[in-house]
């Protein structure tokens, strides 16, 4: 598969808005609401249905799902054949939770990913969760329905597909429902693009072949492109993407993609760590689990993507994306514990340890995007195992300037994501002191593992700038099942978070 047909592939199903089933729909996904559990005998309800059911099909449905012993608990499946009457062979029942829960876009859109992995072998469906949330119904199933199958031959591709075309069922599909749906399909594929990144294996994905990638989805989306290749990073003193990257055969990259506001639009600049490999160079990791270190470039994949989608929201808002790209290799080039290096823009900094190369490249990216002196500046990483000690494998932390860091996890909230914000506390920065350079690139001790990281990187931020760095050591990458609307592997994870503080930023300033 060349880069082009990867780029272009269809990430998700067709979602169109109907009003009534359409003839080729073969199953119906309907909402399933608990019951409150302060009443006795209480059983589970159906959610929005009008003008889809008739009474009796409706009755009939409830029937058959109470007799199943189907609960309504958030996530649960109970299928079932149609009643008479209703043009689909199929209804497939998925648990919302409480009322209360229908008010929570994330518990839809996780219903809606659950049901559609549910739907194997149907090419058309519909539901009504669109009745309860359009917006986070069609991300769900959209993000739900994904699979990264590109390098499986017929021996293991899975033999039933996802559905090709969800019909998302509303009582009016005029202007408001269409805007509707168009920005949560630009929302979803723009997720789905950075999964295909991280997906995508280091055999395929090095630093050049990932900024041609980039190159293509940029030039497609009418942004500015600029390319820097190793040369080009070694004569303008990018001293820590060069650092990273020497000890590999496939040198080092760096990215940059712009979007442009108009005249007076704030202007944000995105920063995100493309390591396409880390095996943590000289400080080589243990065996085990090395293969995850695939998702290491899950920031630069995030910062494409959301880029790409502020182009295609037209957010009126200046972003400029600036991507550092490198594999991080152990060889008779690569750079040595106890080495110095001259970060762009002049700051020294002794390698303690080489598997801490994120926030080296990361430095580099982020002296040179303060230099478009911008009003705020996100950088984000698969940066610290620290992140997945402190937070989980779910939850990204957050950190920065005070009030832009509380703002941008509150807007993680608000799509699901969940960032969490963190401190940075002032007597960890004493610990990143160095013997013989400006600074050492970690701390001679584990305590605040994440946090130390972001104070690092503090350092290469301009003052004036509101800034945060999100830690997606854990989020970026799901080593278990699939859950909710997020597949085993890539995640997409911080897309949304970065989309609606662009949106957030477009609005408000």
């Amino acid at each position: 598969m060349t880069k082009n047909e990867n780029a272009d592939r269809v990430r998700g199903p067709e979602l169109q808005l109907a009003t009534t089933l359409d003839k080729a729909d073969t199953a119906l996904v309907i909402g399933l609401i608990a019951p409150d559990k302060s009443e006795d005998g209480a059983e589970p309800t159906l959610s929005i249905t009008d003008g889809i059911l008739d009474d009796a099909q409706a009755e009939a449905i409830a029937a058959a799902v109470r007799a199943l012993g189907a609960s309504g608990s958030h996530g649960e499946i109970t299928r079932l054949p149609a009643p008479a009457g209703l043009t689909v062979d199929l209804v497939v029942a998925v648990g919302l939770g409480s009322a209360d829960d229908l008010d929570n876009a994330d518990k839809i859109r996780q219903a809606a990913g659950i049901a559609a992995r549910e739907l194997e072998g149907i090419t058309q469906a519909a539901t009504t969760l669109s009745a309860v949330n359009l917006g986070a119904a069609a991300e769900g199933f959209f993000l739900g329905a994904y699979r990264f199958d590109t390098f499986r031959t017929d021996k293991t591709a899975p033999k039933k597909s996802l559905p090709t075309t969800i019909t998302l069922l509303v009582e009016d599909k005029g202007r408001d429902a269409k805007a509707e749906l168009a920005h949560a399909v630009a929302v979803a594929d723009s997720v789905a693009i950075a999964r295909d990144f991280v997906n995508t294996p280091p055999s395929h994905l090095y630093p050049e072949e990932f900024a041609e990638r980039a190159r293509y989805l940029g030039s497609a989306a009418g942004l500015g492109v600029e390319v820097l290749d190793d040369k080009a990073l070694e004569k303008g003193g990018y001293g820590g993407i060069i650092g990273v990257g020497k000890g590999s055969s496939r040198l080092p990259r760096l990215v940059r993609l712009t979007h442009q506001g108009k005249k007076g639009a704030k202007k944000v600049a995105l920063v995100g760590k493309g390591i396409t490999f880390d095996t943590g160079g000289i400080s080589i990791k243990p065996a085990a689990n090395m293969d995850h270190m695939t998702s290491d470039m899950g920031g630069a994949a995030a910062v494409i993507a959301a880029v790409i989608l502020a182009a295609r929201l037209d957010l009126d808002v200046t972003v400029i994306a600036t991507v550092p790209m490198a594999e991080n290799m152990p060889s008779g080039t690569a750079q040595r514990p106890g080495d110095v290096l001259t970060q762009y823009g002049g700051t020294t900094v002794e390698v303690l340890n080489t598997d801490a190369e994120g926030r080296l490249i990361l430095a580099d990216a982020i002296v040179r995007a303060g230099e478009d002196e911008p009003d705020y500046l996100i950088d984000t990483a698969t940066l610290t195992g620290a992140q997945m000690v402190a937070l989980g494998a779910r939850t990204p932390g957050v950190m920065g300037t005070d009030e832009f860091r509380d703002r941008v996890a509150a807007l993680s909230a608000e799509v699901g994501e969940n960032a969490w914000a963190m401190p940075l506390p002032a007597e960890l920065r004493g610990d990143l002191k160095s013997r013989v350079a400006d600074l050492a690139n970690v701390t001679n001790h584990r305590n605040g593992g994440m946090l130390s990281a972001g104070l690092f990187l503090k350092e290469f931020v301009p003052e004036s700038v509101g800034w945060v760095h999100i830690d997606i050591a854990g989020p970026a990458f799901n080593t278990g099942g699939a859950w909710g609307y997020t597949p085993k592997g890539g995640t997409g994870v911080p897309v949304r978070t970065i989309a609606r503080v662009l949106e957030d930023i477009a609005d408000n300033g």
